[in-house]
């Protein structure tokens, strides 16, 4: 990937905030709105263990998702594509997952000081990293329905 557009693609998921993420499980294919952060790679959100995407995801980690805003005209749209692997992390990965997030959305990092029920919520809540094997950021004013691939290898 060239610099460009890992710049580009950087700068997009800095400035968006909700990924919708599909998974598949016994019911079907399901999709679901969270917030993410992300670490210039992976993506991490927050979500209970209860919900039918993490249910989902418990079963079978492969994920697709897409991020971008609401547009009006075909020709403004933006927004990356991605597959991967999804999984609950804990320990120091969660931590790490924690800071950044706070870092984004500072309501978490002041939870001592955030209404009763949102911190009764984070107590229930799991954390999960988004691994994208391939990613694609779609860029309509550079052509109708142009979009650059991004291939991503696991991590070993």
């Amino acid at each position: 990937m060239s610099e460009a557009l890992r710049q580009r693609v950087a700068t997009y998921l800095r400035e968006h905030h909700v990924m919708t993420l599909a998974t598949y499980g016994s019911e079907g294919l399901w999709a679901a709105a969270v917030f993410y952060v992300d670490d210039g790679r992976n993506l991490f959100f927050l979500s209970s263990p209860t919900s039918r995407h993490c249910r989902n995801l418990a079963k079978s980690p492969r994920v697709s998702a897409t991020i971008q805003k609401d547009y009006v005209d075909w020709p403004d749209i933006k927004g990356v594509q991605l597959e991967g692997i999804a999984r609950e992390i804990r320990g120091k990965e969660e931590e790490r997952a924690r800071r950044l997030y706070g870092e984004k959305f500072p309501v978490i990092r002041g939870l001592a000081r955030a209404p009763a029920a949102l911190a009764e919520a984070m107590d229930r809540v799991r954390w999960y990293e988004v691994a994208p094997d391939r990613l694609y950021f779609i860029d309509n004013s550079a052509g109708f329905g142009h979009r650059d691939a991004i291939e991503l290898p696991r991590r070993a």
